[in-house]
């Protein structure tokens, strides 16, 4: 058995200084008090209890954590939460509606994308980034947006295709110009 003696402690808790965010996630407002070196992803999980953000790697490799932060992707493993402060930040829970799934979680189950599921939120919304900057990708285009993502279950063909069937539902979904 190994004896430990402790010859100093560091700060109580209590030293810690805290700095109060005001961070709007999936369109609710919050206000939390924080350490400065709380991550966002941290905030999400354990402070507001949204753990469908996962954590993958804790450097920008994985992509697992992926968020949109004012409608860019950012991997919150490395984003400080008072980075996030007065910003808007949506989760793979602010995807869903009440009246059902959005299309890229239909895609996701219709085209078979996902296995394990672990890197599925970060793929979703990074996905989410691109279609709402292009909304007809081609194939490439849905591989180099989802790049910054790993998915060691599914080799992406059906992920990709996902997309794809999402892309094409949401432009069906698109109400027709007025002429």
């Amino acid at each position: 058995m190994t004896s430990v003696r402790v010859i100093e402690e560091g700060p109580d808790q209590g030293d810690v200084p805290t700095r109060r965010i005001t961070v709007t996630v999936n369109g609710r407002r919050s206000v939390v008090e924080c350490e400065p070196r709380l991550l966002l992803a941290h905030l999400l999980r354990q402070g507001l209890r949204l753990t469908g953000t996962h954590l993958g790697c804790d450097t920008t490799n994985c992509g697992a954590c992926t968020v949109l932060v004012d409608d860019r992707p950012v991997k919150s493993c490395t984003m400080l939460a008072v980075q996030a402060d007065g910003r808007a930040v949506t989760t793979v829970e602010g995807l869903a509606s009440p009246s059902g799934l959005h299309p890229l979680q239909e895609g996701f189950k219709e085209e078979h994308g996902l296995q394990c599921g672990f890197c599925t939120s970060g793929m979703l919304m990074a996905a989410k980034a691109l279609l709402a900057e292009n909304p007809d990708p081609t194939e490439d285009e849905v591989r180099w947006a989802l790049s910054g993502n790993l998915c060691r279950c599914t080799g992406y063909q059906n992920i990709v295709k996902s997309v794809l069937w999402a892309a094409a539902k949401l432009r069906s979904d698109e109400p027709e110009p007025e002429a």
